[in-house]
């Protein structure tokens, strides 16, 4: 069978403080009537970016509301994780595509894992491409399924997105970020079409609140000066993230500000061989490692969060950042300006020169960066915070009932 994935306990009464009694209440209501509801969430990795991050927290939380959820994961290969990572990379506009025996690779481990599918289910709900074709080798597996897409598909690469519009045309609802995603293939498709933002876990070891005392000490045990200011981007070394920007956005400022520091905080997901090798040209380019580090801690300490993105599907790191009331600068794509307002939860920004421009204001007017990081923190509790995001998938369940 299919990896299962331990997720624990969590409590929805928890959250409470934090999302208001009313959202907490209206989440009960609507699980009056979906009591023992059988989920299943497949995806392709359990570590490494936004799609694990957020199942940690919303399984357990669904389970909490009267849900019966669980989560696997696919089986594969490198040659498998090579292929899903071509494809990836060309529906955020790549123009390689997969060739003929990567889509049959890709092919062939769906039918795999679709076999190894056991149970029957209410809902299956499959996330982004790499397991995009299971539902059509294994349709009555679950009485509704749902394709969830996490990623960018504002610009695709035209033979990626014509071979999955087909396959994801069948699923009975689609779920994605904002608008702009979705294809104009999918306008005929047999479901419906969902507009779910992710959202961010305030009481995750990286999002609870950490005292200055605690950020600094952590941050000091990885060389990082805490009396210097501190510019930093947490991400996935991809060069979608565009470090290399960063770094060049970095120098800029330095020569303005000689005493400023950058953190550039990187993981790496095992479905993601690529990524070990941009990781290397990155540091390159740095000429400092700057290893392994609490991520709390430099997003707390830090003067400036950067996400400098030129392809984001949504960017969890932003509302991170925002959350921890941290003066923000984001790439002006996807999911970012969702969640930065231009001059008011932060700075949206399109090139390293922008990039440098806005740090050094901030840098320089302390005071603004204090009203961009309460703005922000506000946004994100009214609308990035997981509990609203376990409410509008009660929503979507409670129509396909």
């Amino acid at each position: 069978m299919l990896q299962p994935i331990s997720v624990g306990n969590k409590s929805l009464a928890d959250y409470t403080h934090l999302v208001g009694r009313p959202l907490v209440k209206e989440i009960r209501d609507l699980a009056e009537d979906l009591q023992g509801l059988r989920v299943l969430h497949v995806s392709a990795t359990a570590f490494g970016g936004g799609v694990s991050e957020i199942l940690y927290t919303l399984i357990p939380l669904m389970n909490d509301a009267g849900i019966e959820a669980e989560w696997q994961v696919m089986l594969g290969r490198e040659e498998f994780y090579n292929a899903t990572k071509r494809l990836h990379n060309a529906l955020q506009g790549n123009p390689e595509s997969l060739t003929e025996e990567e889509w049959e690779v890709y092919l062939r481990y769906n039918e795999r894992n679709a076999t190894e599918i056991t149970g029957e289910w209410d809902v299956i709900i499959i996330h982004d491409p790499q397991p995009a074709g299971i539902k059509r080798l294994v349709p009555d597996k679950a009485a509704t399924w749902v394709w969830r897409c996490h990623i960018d598909l504002s610009e695709p690469n035209p033979d990626a997105i014509e071979r999955i519009v087909p396959l994801v045309r069948e699923y009975d609802a689609t779920v994605w970020h904002v608008p702009e995603y979705v294809p104009a293939g999918m306008d005929g498709g047999s479901g419906g079409v969902y507009i779910l933002p992710p959202a961010i876990d305030p009481l995750s070891p990286k999002n609870m609140a950490l005292s200055p005392e605690d950020a600094a000490f952590v941050c000091d045990q990885f060389g990082i000066d805490v009396d210097r200011p501190l510019m930093c981007q947490v991400s996935r070394f991809d060069p979608w993230k565009d470090p290399i920007g960063v770094i060049d956005a970095y120098r800029l400022v330095k020569e303005e500000l000689p005493e400023v520091q950058l953190a550039l905080i990187g993981s790496m997901a095992t479905d993601d061989p690529e990524g070990w090798e941009f990781f290397n040209t990155t540091m390159a380019h740095a000429d400092n490692n700057v290893g392994a580090i609490e991520v709390n801690a430099f997003q707390s300490q830090a003067d400036v969060v950067i996400q400098k993105s030129t392809r984001e599907g949504f960017g969890l790191t932003v509302s991170e950042a925002l959350w921890k009331a941290r003066p923000f600068i984001g790439g002006n794509v996807g999911g970012i300006p969702l969640q930065v307002q231009d001059g008011q939860t932060g700075f949206l920004v399109s090139s390293p020169e922008e990039c440098a421009d806005r740090s050094l204001r901030i840098l320089r007017e302390p005071d603004l960066g204090k009203q961009l990081g309460r703005t922000g923190k506000e946004h994100v509790r009214a609308h990035f915070l997981t509990p609203r995001l376990l409410r509008d998938w009660l929503r979507l369940f409670s129509e396909h009932k």
